[in-house]
């Protein structure tokens, strides 16, 4: 990595800590992973067999700031982000928390290779077998951008190194627009406690203006709700995931992937439209 910093809580030593990773999420910003992938995060937690660790790209200077926080320059906001997003993954039992630290800025740089290069270096040392990152119908602008440059990442491994599986999460979206068949639903109700913990833990957020832990709550319930309308609930908190593993090892466009299941939904709602007129 060429300026980011990796955590192992537990003291474990950096390659077998990289090594023993089963399932790997990539994502923009410190709290995103604790927000979009609760799921993979309980799902590993207390496992001997499996191990979530993360990755965030950004540094932090963006965040928004008021309240306590209103006259944090951003060198300031930059180590209290770290600091928040380093003790998420003691919380939650990450087996590492790789922050990359480059700008929002030096992301969305399509022409620039470091990002890409940082994210191939750490998914070759870890071979995880579950990749988690954002979607690409994602709003936000380095959300979509840090989602291009995991599939650029991917794309570079050789075969023996691919993961199994590859997933999108939402995020500045929700993915309750795809059609059913095809949503990845990840069941996020286990510990409710661990979850309320580690979106706790990002007081410079909450305390800062945005409610992103009543937010994500909201929203996990909801999604276990609307899922199916004539049938009873499978989960009772539940977000949505999107299988890109099919993208990620092909030479398909990514815009033209996203474009295929919005056009997707699109038929599923005008051809309902026709059937009942």
């Amino acid at each position: 990595m060429k300026q980011g910093v990796l955590y192992v809580p537990d003291g474990t030593p950096a390659e077998s800590a990289l090594r023993r990773t089963t399932d790997l999420c990539v994502t923009a910003h410190q709290d995103d992973v604790e927000l979009w992938a609760y799921g993979p995060i309980a799902a590993c937690y207390a496992k001997r067999d499996k191990w979530f660790s993360a990755v965030t790209v950004t540094d932090g200077a963006g965040s928004p700031r008021t309240g306590d926080y209103g006259s944090f320059t951003d060198e300031q906001m930059k180590q209290v982000r770290e600091k928040e997003q380093n003790a998420a993954a003691l919380i939650g039992g990450y087996g590492f928390m790789a922050q990359l630290k480059f700008s929002s800025a030096a992301v969305k740089d399509g022409a620039s290779p470091d990002v890409t290069a940082d994210l191939t270096e750490i998914l070759l040392a870890a071979r995880p077998d579950v990749v988690y990152t954002h979607n690409l119908a994602d709003k936000h602008d380095t959300h979509v951008a840090v989602a291009l440059r995991t599939i650029a990442a991917l794309r570079a491994l050789p075969k023996d190194a691919r993961p199994q599986k590859v997933y999108a999460l939402e995020g500045w979206r929700d993915l309750d627009w795809m059609c059913d068949e095809d949503k990845v639903c990840f069941d996020t109700a286990g510990r409710p406690h661990l979850s309320a913990a580690l979106l706790g833990v990002f007081d410079s957020q909450i305390a800062g203006g945005k409610r992103y832990d009543s937010a994500a709550e909201g929203r996990r319930l909801a999604n276990a709700t609307f899922f199916a309308s004539h049938a009873t609930d499978a989960f009772i908190s539940a977000s949505y995931g999107m299988d890109i593993t099919e993208l990620v090892f092909s030479d398909a466009e990514p815009a033209a992937f996203i474009a295929a299941q919005i056009e997707k939904f699109k038929k599923d709602v005008t051809d309902r439209l026709e059937a009942l007129r």
